[in-house]
């Protein structure tokens, strides 16, 4: 009765669903007196779960009421396992359609499962594009996206004039040929901390649009060109916009030397269409 009792609370209890939540992708709200006797009254576990998913079937991460969602799908399964509701912070925001080939995401639980067995426990309970692959209790201010430092993601192009069908829904197919070299030069611009206003699509809030880009490599196999980007924190479709910019820059609309002065403008007119959402894979999440 203790766990059903607990979720009820916390369910009522907004104090300490923020505290779950956090504020922003890099503030994460102090713990409230409310919250803190809740600890005291029903000894919680935060458990982080490692997973890795094909987002086609699922319209992203977030819990949302009329549609099916990564977030959503685990919520159930974990709840099923625990005997009890819970609620999944994630790392991020994955749009509908795109991959994880690892993400991050954690609850709190009154269950007494050993960690070893929860990803086999939760696996039976979800479906076969979904997999949790490890689970481990972590201290309670740990918070998957709040506590995470850098992520890394992948967007995959096939680009070729024949499509293949082992690629759909996992490459954006883009028949025209792409230079790598000449992506590789325009995506240099994009690294270093600068306000990213101008490749992002509104849609969030956030406190500054501020990030830094560690690194940005394009490479070619054979008809497989993969951009891989880290960064402290991405922005709304930041990731989908500089794609289908470098893809503008290569076909000659946009010229390598206005992508400066499109960035510094913050103005998201200027800068290229939105790749398509199925070639976008987040990599890796990294945590201190």
């Amino acid at each position: 009765m203790r766990s059903y009792e607990f979720a009820e609370d916390y369910r009522k209890n907004d104090a300490i669903r923020r505290a779950d939540v956090g504020i922003g992708p890099y503030k994460r709200p102090p713990i409230s007196t409310a919250h803190t006797q809740m600890i005291r009254k029903y000894p919680m576990r935060n458990i982080a779960l490692t997973l890795k998913y094909l987002g086609t079937a699922y319209h992203g991460w977030q819990v949302q009421k009329t549609v099916t969602t990564v977030g959503q799908t685990l919520e159930e399964a974990a709840a099923a396992v625990v005997g009890h509701p819970v609620h999944m912070t994630g790392c991020g925001r994955t749009d509908a359609g795109v991959h994880a080939r690892v993400y991050v995401a954690n609850f709190r639980t009154s269950a007494r499962i050993p960690c070893d067995r929860i990803p086999y426990a939760l696996n039976t309970h979800l479906p076969e594009d979904i997999v949790v692959t490890n689970a481990m209790e972590v201290h309670e201010d740990f918070n998957a996206i709040g506590s995470c430092v850098k992520k890394e993601y992948t967007y995959l192009i096939y680009n070729s004039g024949i499509r293949d069908p082992f690629y759909v829904n996992r490459a954006w197919f883009y028949p025209k040929h792409l230079d790598e070299t000449v992506m590789q030069r325009a995506a240099d611009c994009f690294i270093g901390t600068h306000d990213f206003a101008a490749v992002r699509s509104v849609g969030t809030d956030v406190k500054s649009t501020v990030r830094t880009v560690y690194d940005y490599k394009v490479e070619r196999d054979g008809d497989l060109i993969s951009l891989r980007v880290s960064a402290n924190g991405f922005l709304y479709n930041m990731v989908r916009i500089i794609v289908g910019t470098l893809l503008e820059v290569n076909m000659g609309k946009i010229s390598m030397s206005e992508l400066p002065s499109i960035i510094e403008s913050c103005d998201r007119s200027r800068a290229g269409a939105t790749a398509k959402a199925h070639g976008l894979y987040l990599e890796k999440v990294h945590y201190l």
